[in-house]
């Protein structure tokens, strides 16, 4: 079945099918100069068929040569005007047959978005239903302390939801900076112990910190209490000082040299 032998869904729905126009049927050197014309050449191949798409309107298909739209048909509109011989070149297009390889489906660009995508002066704005965050407190009391303010997110217009706050501690567990890291299992001791783990701020406290070894791989990052890394502070005890044995002195193979003397 040629490209164009099937109706069209506008075509099913009329009571009586268009009838072909002979002129316009007959025009398919008119319509493969038109499809020679739009593609590079030597990629127009065969004709097809044709399709009746309205009274004196008619679609054209030829093959397409072109190795990288395999699968795809030139389809060339001819139509006339009524009482008219004059046969015109409505629109010339690239479209896909049953088999043509097709590009994937869009996708918006948010879901695409994947971390690390963001780059200087790059701006992603955060869409106002967004499950991740709940709206804050914008009422502040006098009678608070700044840093309870500030705990509770008084002032800010949206804060991390319940939801928004069980993703980042999944995505943060399970990530390198998680128990499951290899560097972690290697590790002499968990970070909950060590001396340069900051715990973070409100119910996040419960399993994170941030790292604050210059040293350590994880510095200035999030890190679970149960990570570890080779830069625990209490891995090794370093010696203050470290101490030499006396000096080793050869009693036999030394010579006695007199006074004065040159060796001459």
């Amino acid at each position: 079945m040629s490209p164009l032998s099937r109706p069209s869904s506008a075509s099913a729905r009329r009571t009586r099918p268009p009838a072909v126009d002979p002129a316009c049927a007959a025009a398919v050197d008119l319509a493969r100069a038109a499809a020679e014309e739009t593609a590079r050449p030597g990629k127009v191949g065969d004709h097809l068929g044709l399709r009746a798409e309205a009274d004196r309107v008619v679609t054209h298909a030829f093959a397409c040569l072109d190795p990288a739209y395999q699968g795809w048909h030139w389809a060339v509109t001819v139509a006339r005007a009524s009482r008219s011989k004059v046969v015109t070149v409505d629109e010339c297009v690239l479209l896909p047959g049953d088999g043509a390889l097709l590009a994937p489906e869009w996708v918006p660009w948010l879901e695409r978005l994947r971390p690390g995508d963001l780059g200087p002066g790059d701006l992603l704005p955060t869409a106002p239903d967004d499950v991740r965050l709940a709206p804050g407190f914008a009422a502040v009391d006098d009678e608070l302390d700044r840093q309870e303010q500030y705990e509770l997110g008084l002032g800010r217009v949206r804060v991390l939801s319940r939801e928004g706050r069980d993703e980042a501690a999944a995505r943060w567990y399970e990530g390198p900076a998680g128990p499951h890291a290899s560097i972690a299992t290697a590790a002499p001791a968990q970070c909950s112990t060590c001396g340069f783990y900051v715990l973070m701020a409100g119910e996040l406290r419960q399993m994170f910190g941030v790292c604050a070894n210059e040293y350590a791989p994880d510095d200035g990052r999030v890190v679970s209490a149960d990570h570890g890394c080779g830069a625990h502070s209490e891995a090794v005890s370093v010696p203050l000082a470290s101490e030499h044995g006396p000096p080793v002195i050869d009693e036999l193979g030394y010579e006695i040299v007199a006074p004065g003397d040159t060796g001459d």
